[in-house]
């Protein structure tokens, strides 16, 4: 298969350094590098094997799908071309897409 494309919404973006800032304050600022470098290489995965996430069950629609990389949820939208990377929450959190369309 040919690599798609990645992209980010502003959403995942402002996650990931959500997740920076709070483990800096927490005064372990490598431990939060450290977990968006892995986010990061899982991401980067999807360019060969987009359909490696499983559906999100919130919403059971095919091209919404997600990652469980613990302690979060990667959740992406596969289109045809490319992967929309739109949230990146903690795994325990109900997934709300906020200003994101879904279809």
């Amino acid at each position: 298969m040919a690599n798609v494309a990645i992209r980010f919404a502003e959403s995942a973006l402002a996650d990931l350094e959500s997740i920076r800032a709070w483990y800096a304050e927490q005064d372990v600022p490598e431990v939060g590098e450290r977990l968006i470098r892995e986010i990061v290489a899982s991401i980067e995965a999807l360019a060969d094997h987009p359909d490696m996430g499983r559906i999100v069950p919130e919403f059971e629609q095919s091209f919404l799908r997600e990652l469980i990389r613990p302690p979060f949820r990667i959740v992406y939208r596969r289109e045809p071309e490319h992967v929309r990377v739109v949230r990146v929450w903690r795994s325990e959190r109900l997934l709300d897409m906020g200003d994101e369309p879904v279809t």
